[in-house]
């Protein structure tokens, strides 16, 4: 570890406290309350109240603050986003230990104390514990970033998560609203009557999504694994068992860039319900969202300089129509091959020799729509190359009974009437193959034992994906991925710009 001054005083300081004979990092703490719960609770009491009925306690944190007056220091301590302020005097602290008021000089910023004392109310009315005991939990022999900026650099924001979520308290509270919506995603699933369940992420077979996987190896059964892609052809295993509705909220891993919508590790929700259709998981769908919102603060929301509004129902356009009216493009000529083959040679689609146009009518929505859907907007009929996985419409064996839902110009949702015809189904995974021995190595591979299952009787079924990330992204209205997972990915820095990072917080922190 680099050395630098402003560490070698805290060590400094270290060296005191040993010599004192206190432990600055011991096994306990000493607490009876969390700071949040003492301020919830007694946020009502006066002064008056407090010194009539004084209210013991010992709360826990870190030191984010301090302010020295004579005899009388003041500081505040954060936990889980909540702060409160500690009011130490020196008589107190004398009457009960008398090396207690100088260990209180050897308190620094980002220091873990625990506090024990009475309640009051200070001359400003701040509900503050009037310190009697004190302890040391854990000496920061590193500063934090300095008080009213924060960690400012994003790179290094991600790279030290740690230190973005002590002194930035707005991504806190991100990332703490990204648990509470998580929950609220589990309890709306399991209120429409659905199982949660686990599927395995390591797989023999990468499926249920086109995408490049990680491989990995298992030394003892000398097998090679992929990580999971997607829990779909898993899950539809559990609907042929005989489970009525599952879901899982999952960890996937797909081998792709990084963007500022893209991370290779994401969270899904994953959804089958027996007996549904795309109608069905639409409904569900939108409900889910609004749920969300509501519990973000209402379903009129921000994100970025547009307002969303998840007032249900959500707009329904075929993917046909949503190139016609977004692209201003006569609706007639995309029903004839020749004609989207010229569209998309005068938006420069790629390897157009190599695809059918319904592949070319993906590379049109993608062009004209996909970044104009601010609105939710659910997207149907796709063709039947893009969903391999998908039932026919009716009557048209080109198109899938499929749907993406929309929003903010991102893709949110995903949804199949699922495919429940074993012998089609095997040849939708032939023609995978065949793809892949062109060249294409995210198409799927044959799963041999999935198409074996669903010989054995698939009822018919409705199945759901929602990116978790990019719902978390709209619900706090947050632009980056990054910015609503914990640890993204990112590169490892190399030793020299390491050290560069590390010069310039310290210079920041001074």
């Amino acid at each position: 570890m680099q050395e630098n001054p402003y560490r070698q005083v805290r060590l400094e300081k270290l060296a005191k406290l040993k010599a004192m004979g206190i432990e600055a990092w011991p096994a306990k703490a000493t607490r009876t309350h969390g700071l949040a719960q003492v301020v919830t609770e007694f946020a009502e009491r006066t002064a008056e109240q407090l010194e009539a009925e004084p209210v013991p306690l010992s709360v826990m944190g870190r030191i984010i603050a301090i302010r020295e007056m004579g005899k009388s220091v003041f500081m505040h301590l954060s936990e889980n986003g909540q702060k409160l302020q500690a009011y130490f005097r020196k008589n107190d602290l004398d009457a009960q230990d008398p090396q207690a008021w100088e260990a209180t000089k050897l308190l620094d910023l980002g220091d873990f104390i625990s506090v024990t004392g009475p309640l009051m109310r200070t001359k400003t009315g701040e509900l503050s514990v009037r310190v009697q005991v004190f302890q040391f939990l854990s000496k920061a022999l590193l500063p934090l970033p300095e008080k009213w900026h924060g960690l400012q650099d994003k790179e290094l924001r991600y790279r030290q998560r740690y230190l973005d979520l002590v002194s930035n308290p707005d991504v806190f509270q991100t990332l703490q609203m990204r648990s509470r919506i998580v929950a609220c995603v589990r309890r709306y699933m399991e209120g429409q009557g659905f199982l949660e369940v686990e599927t395995p992420m390591l797989q023999p077979i990468p499926g249920g999504a086109t995408a490049r996987p990680f491989i990995t190896h298992h030394n003892a059964l000398d097998l090679p694994l992929y990580m999971r892609i997607a829990p779909e052809l898993y899950l539809k295993r559990l609907i042929v068992d005989g489970f009525d509705k599952v879901f899982e909220i999952n960890r996937n891993f797909r081998n792709e860039g990084i963007s500022q919508r893209h991370n290779p590790e994401f969270t899904m929700l994953e959804s089958y319900a027996a007996g549904d259709d795309l109608r069905d998981v639409m409904h569900l769908t939108e409900h889910l969202f609004e749920e969300a919102a509501l519990l973000c603060g209402g379903v009129v929301r921000p994100f970025g300089e547009q307002t969303i509004s998840y007032a249900t129902p959500f707009r329904r356009l075929t993917l046909k129509d949503a190139i016609a009216e977004y692209g201003g493009i006569e609706r007639a000529r995309l029903e004839v091959p020749t004609e989207i083959v010229k569209l998309a040679r005068e938006i420069h689609a790629a390897d157009i020799d190599k695809k059918c146009p319904g592949l070319l009518l993906g590379d049109l929505f993608e062009h004209f729509v996909e970044k104009q859907l601010i609105q939710p907007t659910f997207i149907t009929d796709y063709p039947v190359e893009l969903s391999p996985l998908t039932k026919n419409l009716p009557g048209d064996p080109a198109f899938v009974d499929r749907f993406e839902l929309f929003v903010g110009g991102m893709e949110l949702a995903n949804a199949y009437s699922e495919l429940n015809d074993s012998v089609v189904q095997l040849e939708r995974f032939q023609a995978q193959l065949a793809e892949r021995e062109a060249g294409n190595d995210e198409a799927m591979q044959l799963d041999l034992d999935f198409v074996n299952a669903l010989e054995h009787g698939f009822p018919p079924t409705g199945g759901l994906g929602i990116g978790i990330d990019r719902l978390v992204m709209l619900m706090t209205n947050s632009t980056s991925i990054r910015d609503v997972i914990l640890f993204p990915l990112m590169r490892p820095l190399r030793a020299s710009e390491s050290a560069n990072a590390a010069v310039e917080s310290e210079a920041e922190e001074a």
